[in-house]
């Protein structure tokens, strides 16, 4: 397969990119004129495209004359290739962040109040953030403690921990008895929160269990409670969130109108609250 075979087969946005950035380019390709060049890539693309459509393959006079031409000239110019990639990987990018800005606004009150989220610092800060964990999560562990660390530096931060067990069933058992701790008053979450992600190995139903009776709740009652409908319809909403975001690990956060993918440090949190400040966005012009 030539390189020209393999540019017909690229979506058909490249292909009209193509189209645009190679007759300015073309100085070199014999007696043709640009305006030449120009119209014989947009009949091929053309051809190219009504194939397409049609699922139905025909030939191209144009493409057996001067398929080769063409060819030689991208082989001589591959940054343009390169530059085209790159400018669909940036539309595909801000397509996806759109996307995701519109869904945050569909959903609204759902993503920052919830009867059974955990929420830390200052309730009333001015920048809110939404953490998505599981406590098998090795890159949650570091996220406890930048997060630790950002609500001991900035007084001016809420911050919502959302149960999403997505690892293993100890994980699911685990944000069942979270759940149930985080509903009662007398007992400190971020507590049982911690000893958790301090535990070695894997964090399942009878160690979470052990760190709530450790903090004075009776693990048989805790035990009973789990398979409670409520606890399954809050860590269910929290499910229904993330898949309407297409959030699929751990950890993510969502900040003002975006959603950070992936485990971001003390310094990638404290800048995004900056930014949230300064210019309404996690990352400013």
């Amino acid at each position: 397969m030539n390189l020209f075979s393999s540019i017909a087969k690229l979506p058909l946005v490249a292909l009209g990119f193509v189209a645009f950035m190679l007759p300015a380019q073309a100085q070199n390709l014999g007696d043709m004129t640009k305006d030449d060049l120009s119209a014989l890539i947009e009949q091929i693309v053309d051809e190219k495209i009504e194939n397409l459509l049609a699922d139905t393959p025909k030939a191209s006079a144009a493409q057996g004359r001067f398929g080769n031409a063409v060819e030689d000239y991208l082989m001589s110019n591959p940054q343009l290739l390169e530059r085209m990639s790159v400018a669909l990987q940036t539309q595909a990018q801000e397509a996806e962040i759109a996307q995701t800005r519109d869904t945050l606004m569909a959903l609204g009150d759902r993503v920052h109040n919830d009867a059974d989220q955990v929420v830390l610092g200052n309730p009333d800060g001015d920048v809110t953030i939404v953490e998505f964990f599981d406590y098998n999560c090795g890159y949650c562990r570091q996220a406890v403690a930048n997060m630790m660390q950002l609500l001991e530096e900035d007084k001016n931060v809420r911050f919502i921990l959302r149960e999403f067990p997505i690892l293993s069933q100890g994980s699911a058992d685990a944000a069942r008895v979270a759940t149930i701790v985080n509903r009662n008053k007398d007992v400190s979450y971020m507590e049982f929160h911690t000893k958790l992600f301090q535990s070695r190995g894997q964090v399942d139903k009878a160690r979470a269990l052990e760190v709530a009776a450790e903090l004075g709740m009776n693990p048989v009652e805790v035990e009973l409670q789990m398979q409670d409908q409520s606890v399954t319809q809050a860590i269910g909403r929290t499910y229904q969130l993330a898949d309407a975001l297409s959030i699929s690990s751990t950890p993510n956060y969502i900040i003002g109108n975006e959603v950070v993918r992936g485990a971001e440090s003390f310094e990638g949190l404290k800048r995004r609250v900056d930014n949230m400040r300064e210019c309404g966005e996690t990352t400013c012009p």
